[in-house]
């Protein structure tokens, strides 16, 4: 699975170098085994965020992004779209993805998380609940689901683990939410990529059979 992804974000325009970052061996050896550059890291990072800077310390790009590995479909255009979301604008130190909502029931499901963004496309909240929640009857196309990808200016990235844990994140459990309580923007670029992240088994075979049949 970790190939798919891989060889898919090797499709995007803008990332000039891909690397795979791990603290498990079994990770590493099938990276290296289909010849991708990869990293071993420290195993006791409290999120994938502290994993990504760790790499990004040894690295001289300027802007970084955080792919998850668990998204074999990942859309190279969605990549190359939120990295954009910084080109456009050197004042937004992070920016990230939303899909329109079209299943009403992902609007009070807590595992979809939704945002909310200004008129410029900045992220003002990211809850679990229904945000924005509306009085009467529903509007339909108002609500976004966050896209869990990631894009960082690099010195924004090596400090962000030392920025402060609000009452919001801790609530929440949204890590996301760290930059905006500490007064960072985040700029929100909308997608049509859906993303299925693999983390149950029924999700592995549902993915498979989107792949052919295939077994890795």
């Amino acid at each position: 699975m970790i190939q798919h992804v891989f060889e898919r974000a090797s499709m995007a325009h803008y990332p000039t170098r891909i690397v795979i970052a791990t603290d498990d061996q079994r990770i590493y050896a099938a990276a290296r085994a289909f010849g991708a550059p990869v990293r071993m890291t420290r195993a006791d990072h409290p999120s994938g965020t502290d994993r990504v800077a760790e790499v990004a310390s040894a690295e001289d790009a300027d802007i970084v992004v955080n792919i998850q590995g668990d998204e074999p479909l990942i859309d190279p255009a969605a990549i190359d779209a939120a990295i954009l979301g910084l080109l456009d604008d050197p004042d937004v130190p992070m920016a990230t993805l939303a899909k329109r909502i079209e299943n009403p029931e992902e609007i009070d499901n807590p595992n979809v998380v939704k945002v909310v963004t200004d008129f410029k496309g900045n992220a003002i909240y990211f809850s679990r609940c229904a945000i924005p929640f509306v009085r009467g009857e529903r509007i339909p196309g108002l609500h976004f689901k966050h896209v869990g990808l990631y894009v960082y200016r690099r010195d924004f990235l090596l400090g962000y683990s030392s920025l402060p844990e609000g009452p919001l994140e801790r609530a929440e459990r949204l890590e996301q939410l760290r930059a905006l309580e500490n007064g960072y923007r985040i700029r929100v670029v909308e997608t049509e990529y859906e993303s299925l992240g693999v983390d149950t088994p029924a999700e592995l075979e549902q993915v498979t059979k989107l792949f052919g049949g295939g077994d890795d």
